[in-house]
């Protein structure tokens, strides 16, 4: 079943009262969405496919932590926070939220980048279901 989804409001409220904000000249947040189109068809261009309906999502808890503790140690980076989903999920459902707080903007946006990319490349299992066009119903 999925998680109750956090308040990014909140966390913004959080992190700018933590001991690591007066090192933060920028925080900046990734929502990761189920989307209708398929992963295949949005990266390698495979039309045909039907419409993803749900995604069976799960991840590893350990590794996540250990890719935050690693990101903590980029330079310029001081606050990190992040929520994975998990279950089976409906398109519009969030998948996860980060947030990394750092010095200056290059540090902030390439931390935020790498810290995603390894969540979704290495530590998470997304199984998208797929509806076929034939079998939509109406």
């Amino acid at each position: 079943m999925p998680k109750t989804e956090p308040s990014l409001d909140q966390w913004l409220q959080e992190a700018k009262a933590s001991p690591e904000a007066a090192q933060c000249g920028m925080f900046l947040s990734h929502n990761g969405v189920v989307r209708v189109t398929p992963k295949q068809q949005v990266r390698e261009g495979v039309e045909g496919l039907g419409e993803v309906y749900a995604v069976e999502f799960s991840y590893d808890a350990a590794g996540v932590d250990a890719a935050i503790k690693e990101a903590l140690t980029w330079p310029g980076v001081y606050y990190i926070k992040v929520w994975l989903n998990e279950g089976v999920l409906n398109v519009g459902d969030s998948i996860m939220y980060v947030l990394i707080g750092a010095d200056i903007r290059p540090n902030c946006v390439d931390a935020l980048l790498n810290l995603v990319g390894k969540i979704k490349n290495d530590l998470v299992v997304e199984t998208e279901l797929i509806r076929k066009s034939h079998e939509r119903t109406t």
